[in-house]
């Protein structure tokens, strides 16, 4: 068994509708993981997603535990760790390893990717092989008190809410009947790339029940980053979306205009604000502070 298991039970429901608000490590890929952290901490974020390319690799215990040690010194819990299994064949014997960095890290959750290619473009035979590694580190992960969650991203079997909701769909109810069935299974969510408003927001609300976090960016249009409330009112509907659910999982900051960590206090606050402002459009609680400096930015949409 994993030494220090977290306190954190998969599908736990949150007793504050409020999300958690944090950042993903690999926004500052270039600056040391005690400088993320530190800095996330000052800009009054206290979650973090730690990224496994650069800061927290698996493995590394060196650093892992580094980067646990950083976020208890500055109050900044790790929230998932994001790694970078995609549920092939090739990759299941080293699940284990990533298993035991998130053990390390204190996180309670794995993000995972569904595969290297599109929806559209896997045949049946392919698609049954990335469920498979997947299920299979999802046991894993449940035998170390893990969840996972999948990266709802282009070029994977989650590209479209419709082939994210089926692959839940089949990892909890498999057709095989020899094949487990697993429960330990959720789903990230960002808005799709030039996807407008309404129809990025449609996919949220079909797979709201099972998103345990959002990554939260503003790129408009392609992946040209602008500031954060320039897509003020996708943010703000999408927070509303997911609020008052009993678990309202975590909102992730996931890159900065010109990855600039100057900007991050100015990020932060807009996250702030806008999650204030979701709430009260639904009367649900909003534990977030809103006194952070006014941003320099309008508040205009893309279109």
């Amino acid at each position: 068994m994993p030494e220090d298991p977290p306190h954190h039970l998969p599908c736990e429901p949150a007793a504050d509708p409020a999300p958690p608000l944090g950042i993903c490590s690999v926004t500052f890929r270039r600056l040391p993981a005690a400088e993320v952290v530190r800095r996330a901490a000052d800009a009054g974020l206290t979650v973090i997603e730690w990224g496994a390319d650069v800061h927290a690799p698996p493995g590394d215990t060196e650093a892992l535990r580094a980067a646990r040690e950083a976020g208890e010194r500055h109050g900044v819990g790790c929230c998932s760790y994001g790694s970078y299994f995609h549920g092939l064949p090739d990759e299941r014997p080293g699940f284990p390893e990533v298993a035991r960095a998130a053990v390390t890290l204190g996180a309670p959750r794995v993000r995972v990717w569904a595969g290297r290619a599109g929806s559209a473009d896997v045949t049946e035979e392919e698609r049954a092989r990335v469920t498979e590694g997947l299920r299979a580190a999802a046991l894993d992960a449940r035998d170390h008190g893990l969840e996972l969650a999948l990266e709802f991203h282009t070029r994977t079997l989650t590209d479209s809410a419709a082939s994210t909701l089926r692959l839940l769909e089949e990892l909890e109810e498999p057709r095989d009947p020899r094949a487990a069935a697993v429960e330990n299974v959720t789903t990230y969510w960002q808005p799709p790339l030039n996807a407008p408003d309404d129809e990025a927001l449609a996919g949220l609300a079909a797979l709201a029940d099972r998103v345990s976090a959002v990554h939260v960016f503003s790129w408009w249009p392609g992946n040209h980053r602008l500031p954060l409330a320039v897509r003020d009112e996708l943010w703000t509907r999408a927070f509303a979306l997911l609020a008052g659910r009993p678990r309202p999982g975590e909102a992730l900051l996931e890159f900065v205009p010109d990855d600039d960590p100057a900007v991050l206090g100015r990020e932060a606050a807009t996250l702030r604000r806008t999650a204030a402002r979701a709430a009260l459009r639904t009367g649900a609680p909003a534990a977030v502070r809103t006194d952070a400096p006014a941003d320099a930015y309008g508040q205009g949409r893309p279109t």
